[in-house]
């Protein structure tokens, strides 16, 4: 147990599972059958970013699935919390110590230096996050929670060192917050998987109030099969333990805070454990037909070749968050006809069109191409384009005074913005209504500026095309992206 290179014994204790064949059973965890602090060697990087002094890292998290890394807090060096500082957005809101990201850069190598010999010695200590909320689409608040600056610094170091080992382990259905992924490579997975698989209904389902609810006993658990650590661990705690700071009262919190750069990460680790693994184990021993999945964060979207088996999966489902602390959001899911025959199925039966689903920005609708073939539709969500345009009509207001070329400077950055999200084949029309709504803003505003105003239509149309771009479709067909980037790889399952 004390020889140079290895480590104590099992960390995790074994978990029983529920039934004898469940996903999560034989938890407990063997010695770490290495360090990674040898010499580093030449190869694929762990991601965006990533240093080559963690490919040898992420060659021993491929090569061995079982292995716990027991030296990772070496890899947090100076190099990499400058390289994080300087990743924060300049305009970035302070925490609650109410350093500014310019403040701090004032004596940058003299802070950064203090900060990495607290961080090893282990004299860090987290400070609180600044509770805030912004304004959901639907009308809600989310609660989001403001990190101090060298939380952010130091998180988003552990977040590139925890990625080298994590990310061999995520599934390809999951998407949210991975290097090399976002959100249309979610968007495109699902739309193939809905065109080529046979699929059926759609199970269009929301954990709620995800982030609040994460239970952070199971989380170290989860972190513990892959990282032996115990710097590192008791580094994640404090940032657990921390707490929130809302009106001046300091509240100990729930879960991990939505905001922090380290919460996407937990997110997906928590996730990985607790739905993943259990919808692979689901698809091999419990479905009688083809089953897709595609997660973005604790928003996922499964798709199911019979009835049955979707209403079995939503009821095993509920049981299997619930056994973590999770609950599905119970306005937010639910189970839709929906896919190739879904339109023919249900005139069959003397109903009306398949109900359509919203995901990642756009409603799914099931179409028909000129050929007569299915074709899965996505058109922005009018609720979305809705708080959009209020949004740039306040904005508008604000800037009124403006003059008209940096007025049109700024719309035509906001257009392309839109376009280069919501672009997608088949979608021009509304970004084309969002392009003229935008045009009708900014006439409205110009016209308030005098009583006497000489804008007209005909005037209006030509600032138009001066100061904005045309409409244009960004992004290629789903299945040409796909499949250039899996190469035959299922990205659903």
């Amino acid at each position: 147990m004390n020889e140079r290179g290895k480590s104590d014994g099992p960390v995790v204790p074994a978990n029983p599972p529920n039934k004898a064949d469940a996903a999560e059973a034989g938890e407990e965890r063997g010695p770490a059958k290495g360090n990674t602090d040898g010499e580093t060697l030449p190869g694929r990087r762990a991601g965006n970013g990533v240093s080559r002094d963690l490919d040898r890292v992420r060659e021993v998290a491929v090569r061995d699935r079982q292995v716990r890394f027991n030296a990772l807090m070496h890899h947090i060096t100076l190099e990499r919390l400058r390289r994080a500082y300087w990743a924060i957005s300049p305009k970035a809101a302070p925490g609650m110590d109410g350093v500014t990201w310019g403040a701090y850069g004032q004596d940058l190598e003299a802070n950064l230096t203090d900060l990495y010999r607290r961080v090893h010695r282990g004299g860090f200590r987290a400070t609180p996050s600044r509770r805030v909320y912004i304004p959901k689409a639907d009308g809600r608040l989310r609660p989001l929670g403001i990190a101090a600056l060298e939380d952010k610094i130091v998180q988003r170091a552990v977040v590139e060192v925890m990625n080298a080992v994590f990310e061999v382990d995520f599934r390809n259905f999951s998407y949210g917050f991975r290097p090399r992924r976002g959100p249309h490579d979610a968007l495109d997975a699902l739309a193939v998987g809905i065109e080529r698989r046979k699929v059926n209904w759609v199970l269009d389902a929301d954990i709620r109030d995800f982030f609040t609810s994460v239970d952070r006993d199971w989380l170290m658990r989860f972190l513990r099969h892959r990282i032996a650590d115990e710097r590192l661990l008791r580094l994640v705690g404090k940032w657990l333990a921390a707490g929130v700071v809302e009106g001046g009262v300091w509240d100990v919190g729930e879960g991990t805070p939505q905001g922090a750069s380290i919460s996407p990460l937990m997110a997906n680790v928590y996730l990985h454990h607790v739905l993943d693994l259990w919808v692979e184990w689901w698809r091999r021993h419990r479905s009688c037909g083809e089953v897709i999945i595609v997660r973005f964060a604790d928003d996922f979207i499964c798709g199911f070749q019979h009835r049955a088996d979707a209403q079995r999966f939503l009821a095993d489902l509920r049981q299997r968050l619930a056994r973590f602390g999770l609950e599905l959001h119970p306005d937010k899911t639910r189970l839709i006809e929906f896919g190739r025959f879904a339109a023919r199925n249900r005139a069959s039966r003397g109903l009306g069109k398949p109900e359509t689903f919203d995901f990642l920005g756009f409603t799914h609708i099931c179409g028909t191409a000129r050929n007569g073939w299915f074709k899965l539709k996505r058109v922005t969500i009018a609720k979305r384009m809705r708080a959009a345009l209020v949004r740039i009509r306040d904005e508008l207001k604000r800037r009124m005074h403006q003059p008209i070329p940096e007025l049109g400077r700024w719309l035509a950055s906001v257009v392309r913005g839109h376009m280069a999200y919501y672009a997608v084949p088949g979608n021009a029309q509304a970004v084309g209504a969002f392009r003229k709504q935008v045009t009708r803003h900014w006439l409205k505003t110009l016209r308030r500026r005098s009583q006497r105003t000489t804008i007209t239509w005909a005037r209006m149309s030509r600032l138009e095309t001066r100061w904005l771009p045309k409409v244009r479709i960004t992004h290629p067909h789903p299945n040409v992206r796909l499949d250039a980037k899996t190469q035959g790889r299922s990205p659903v399952r």
